[in-house]
């Protein structure tokens, strides 16, 4: 059986004169009274669309495409836009205004000046696993890959005025936090809880919801979540993504079934993998973790795809995502399209012109 597929994408909203981030993120919500699932995020510059769980990638897409026409829509009835980019690329966001909910009020006082970067946006997905233990498991299969994801998805090159010279911005920014990035490997479910109730007596959780790393038991529902990428700039590439991640889930779901809880790759080295894969993204080489070697961003990703051919060929998904991760190699991600529109007039704005655009093209 294919298991289900639930999504959740991140966006920004700005000012389509000044071409910054606004926090106006309430007014957008309430435009938007016919979306069937639109919610806040922690800052008021943001805000998150979630599609119901499907099976089906070209019924998520469907899902994907009329969520972002519908928030778009609501943002130019406010005289606003919504842009589908990892971090922002122009205006005044640090300290950012918080959205006006307890637990995030809790969190300015328990994490302080880290939350200056928090106007991120992601990709989340989540994927039916049987329980939280084998969520964890999956993790642990899903660790060597989070760095080709990152890569594929990178869309955060340019940072309130300047460029990073990363990829992904947001995955470095955000790497910053306590209980963000990859997950630690646990060989049993019992070091996981061990983990879990270690960092709440440090002070690093508020409760399970602030278990930020990139692939996690979700705390609310059956499922593994994964949240290691930018929200891509085109629907078709987060689709290709998608498909990609639900195919290492099942991937993993066989491998666990089997009793193999994955290769325990050391935390130091999958940092460096994240670094690197979040500097350059597509356009250089990658961190095999696996085997400790350097080989070019294209290559892993293809590897990426041969790992879980059998599960998308399964799943009827195999044409579809292959010729969607092709694409994505020979055009680039939403960080190499938003470098070349700068490099056309050297200006910013073009840059958040030319996503506010691509987000509902």
């Amino acid at each position: 059986m294919v298991p289900l597929i639930g999504i959740e994408e991140e966006y920004l909203v700005v000012d389509p004169r000044t071409r910054h981030v606004v926090p106006r993120a309430a007014d957008v919500l309430a435009a938007a009274t016919d979306m069937l699932d639109v919610a806040y995020e922690i800052t008021r510059f943001q805000v998150e669309a979630r599609t119901p769980p499907s099976a089906d990638l070209s019924e998520l897409g469907s899902h994907l495409r009329a969520a972002r026409k519908e928030v778009a829509q609501a943002a130019r009835s406010c005289g606003l836009a919504v842009v589908a980019s990892g971090i922002p690329v122009l205006g005044d966001v640090m300290s950012p205004p918080l959205t006006d909910d307890h637990r995030y009020l809790q969190g300015k006082e328990l994490y302080r000046a880290l939350q200056d970067e928090i106007s991120i946006c992601a990709l989340h997905v989540h994927v039916d696993v049987p329980d939280e233990e084998v969520a964890v498991y999956v993790g642990n299969h899903l660790r060597p890959w989070l760095p080709t994801l990152i890569a594929l998805a990178a869309n955060s090159p340019f940072f309130v005025g300047r460029d990073t010279g990363y990829a992904s911005w947001r995955v470095i920014s955000w790497g910053r936090w306590p209980v963000s990035g990859a997950p630690p490997y646990f060989p049993t479910f019992a070091d996981y809880e061990l983990a879990l109730r270690a960092l709440s007596e440090s002070g690093a959780l508020m409760d399970p919801k602030t278990v930020f790393w990139d692939t996690r038991p979700s705390p609310r529902l059956p499922t593994v979540e994964i949240r290691v990428a930018d929200v891509p700039l085109d629907v078709s590439d987060s689709l290709t993504i998608i498909g990609l991640i639900r195919a290492l889930v099942v991937t993993a779901l066989r491998a666990v079934a089997r009793g193999d809880r994955g290769l325990p790759i050391p935390s130091e080295v999958l940092r460096a993998a994240y670094w690197r894969a979040a500097r350059d993204g597509l356009v250089g080489d990658s961190l095999d973790v696996r085997h400790g070697t350097l080989v070019p961003a294209t290559v892993m990703a293809r590897r990426l795809f041969a790992h879980v051919r059998l599960a998308l060929a399964e799943a009827g998904d195999l044409s579809f995502t292959e010729e969607g991760l092709e694409r994505l190699l020979r055009k680039g991600s939403g960080a190499v399209r938003q470098r070349r529109v700068h490099a056309r007039g050297n200006d910013l704005a073009d840059v958040v012109d030319d996503l506010i655009e691509a987000t509902v093209a």
